[in-house]
């Protein structure tokens, strides 16, 4: 057994107050993502998305947020993989931001759902061309026996479509997550870390605080 019970990380920050909370989630999501940038935090838009299919296991993986507004948080995936296949079954998702370096975490709950062509359509065309030619690359999630057949074909495809755009491929494109649920974690000392929670009820925000 390794034994980790000595690694110890005392928190430093002064904690939060609900005081100091935007009284719109989003309004605090993007408050505190902006901090994060401003940290220079290596990937602060990396959060994990948990889904879990019909058969009631759950499954998690690391997806880069690539916009946000006030209704809600999207990303991009191939529709063929294994987290679309859970989505299909189980809109219900949860997200997970660790901002360790500012001693922060935010957690979101909501349910999720594609995006129009026309948006996936747009975000694809400002992709670097390598990132275009991955998405026809790679069949997300399905068992391949060695790199180099990821290469070979990767290869292939960038002849293909060395002359002109690379179309868009149908079985790639936009998630958007619309919350029902917000927890924003700041830690404290002696381990009385700080958790604001904001429910929607009714269509309107309710805060409120949890213990540590």
């Amino acid at each position: 057994m390794v034994d980790l019970s000595k690694m110890r990380q005392e928190y430093s920050s002064k904690g939060l107050r609900k005081e100091d909370l935007e009284d719109n989630p989003f309004k605090q999501f993007e408050k505190w993502f902006n901090e994060a940038l401003k940290a220079e935090l290596i990937e602060p838009n990396a959060f994990t998305l948990a889904t879990v299919g019909k058969d009631l296991k759950p499954s998690q993986r690391t997806v880069l947020l690539k916009m946000y507004d006030k209704e809600g948080f999207t990303f991009f995936s191939n529709y063929e993989s294994k987290k679309a296949k859970q989505i299909d079954e189980n809109s219900n998702i949860s997200a997970h931001f660790a901002w360790l370096g500012l001693e922060r975490q935010v957690r979101i709950e909501g349910i999720i759902k594609k995006i129009s062509k026309t948006e996936s359509l747009k975000y694809f065309l400002s992709r670097p061309k390598g990132s275009q030619l991955g998405a026809w690359v790679s069949h997300q999630s399905q068992v391949v026996t060695s790199r180099s057949i990821l290469e070979t074909k990767f290869d292939e495809m960038r002849k293909k479509f060395a002359k002109g755009e690379i179309p868009f491929p149908s079985f790639w494109g936009g998630y958007q997550i619309i919350p029902n649920y917000f927890e924003f974690w700041q830690g404290a000392l002696n381990r009385l870390h700080d958790r604001f929670v904001y429910k929607l009820v009714e269509n309107r925000w309710e805060v409120c605080r949890l213990e540590p």
